[in-house]
């Protein structure tokens, strides 16, 4: 199976958009490119930007926008193309 799953590269808070009245970042059914910004995470005032490992098309987003997330914590599925 051709899946990947993006997981959180440290604690924070997941954001899907880099501004509130913006797009997010992916949407489900999105094709993204390796290293495209997928979403940030906020840790400690700090925003990191999370990026796709693979080139693919977004299956799921597992996690809500603006929840805390865990070290390692998955928070996308991708179907790596």
């Amino acid at each position: 199976e051709n899946t990947v799953f993006i997981k959180a590269p440290l604690v924070g808070v997941f954001y899907e958009k880099s501004e509130p009245n913006t797009k997010p970042y992916v949407t489900i059914g999105q094709k993204i490119k390796k290293g495209e910004v997928v979403c940030l995470i906020e840790a400690m005032k700090m925003i990191n930007e999370v990026t796709a490992p693979v080139n693919g098309i977004v299956k799921r987003i597992l996690i809500e926008n603006e929840s805390l997330v865990s070290f390692g914590e998955m928070l996308m599925e991708i179907e790596e193309q």
